[in-house]
C-alpha cells in the first residue's frame, strides 16, 4: 500500500493506493457505514464489497441532480442515520460526485469515503474535493467543496474498464502533467500503449 497525504483549503485527506476493496471495513475502525454505489458497480465487484447498509443510484450524467439527492436523503432518514455515520461512495465520477455532495449537506456534514471504481475517477473526481450536482441542464451547479475522509483505490477494478473508460481516464492524467509535471508528460507519452493496456509494471 502507498499512501498519499492532501492538506488542502476544503480539509485533509489520506489516499490510499492498492488497497482491496475487501479492505473498505478495515478503514471504518468499526464505524457505521452506509454505500452509496450504483447497479452496474454492484454486478462487477459486489462479491468483494465489505457488506454494508447501501443506497443504489442511477450513474447516469442526467440522473447527477437534487431529485436524486433527495431521494438518498429519505434513504438516509429510513435508515436513521446520525452525525457518527460514514458515507461510503463506490462508483466513478458521477457516483462519487452525487454521494459527496449529499454526505456532505445531510445533518451538516457526514463524513465520508470514497472507493472510485475508474480511472478517471481515481485521477480526478476522488481528489479534486469538489461535489456537486447538475440543475436546470447546467453542469454542478449546485455544489460544495469538501474533502473525503480517506480515499481508496483498488487498482484491479480497472481491469473491467472499456477502450474508452481507459483513454478518458488517461487523458485526464496527461492533462494535469501538461499543467504542471514534464517529467510525468514524458513518462505518459513513452508509455501511452503499456498505460491503456493497464499493465502493473512497466
Amino acid at each position: 500500500m502507498k499512501v498519499i497525504s492532501l492538506r488542502t483549503k476544503t480539509g485533509k485527506c489520506r489516499i490510499e493506493l492498492d488497497v482491496p476493496l475487501t479492505g473498505i471495513g478495515q478503514a471504518l475502525r468499526g464505524r457505521r457505514a452506509i454505500a452509496i454505489t450504483d447497479r452496474r458497480v454492484r454486478e462487477l465487484h459486489g462479491d468483494r464489497l465489505h457488506p454494508l447498509e447501501s443506497i443504489d443510484i442511477p450513474a447516469s450524467e442526467s440522473k447527477k441532480t437534487l431529485r436524486t439527492v433527495e431521494k438518498i436523503y429519505d434513504r438516509l432518514l429510513d435508515l436513521e442515520v446520525d452525525r457518527t455515520t460514514v458515507i461510503v461512495a463506490i462508483g466513478g465520477g458521477v457516483t462519487l460526485d452525487i454521494a459527496g455532495f449529499a454526505a456532505s449537506t445531510f445533518l451538516r456534514g457526514l463524513s465520508f469515503i470514497y472507493v472510485p471504481t475508474t480511472l478517471l475517477a481515481q485521477a480526478d473526481a476522488a481528489v479534486g474535493g469538489k461535489n456537486g450536482v447538475n440543475h436546470r441542464g447546467y453542469k454542478n451547479m449546485a455544489g460544495i467543496f469538501a474533502q473525503p475522509e480517506k480515499v481508496i483505490c483498488d487498482h484491479s477494478v480497472l481491469a473491467t474498464l472499456d477502450t474508452q473508460d481507459r483513454r478518458n481516464g488517461l487523458v485526464e492524467i496527461i492533462k494535469h502533467a501538461v499543467i504542471g509535471d514534464e517529467r510525468l508528460f514524458r513518462f505518459l507519452e513513452d508509455h501511452a500503449a503499456q498505460m491503456m493496456d493497464l499493465e502493473a509494471k512497466f
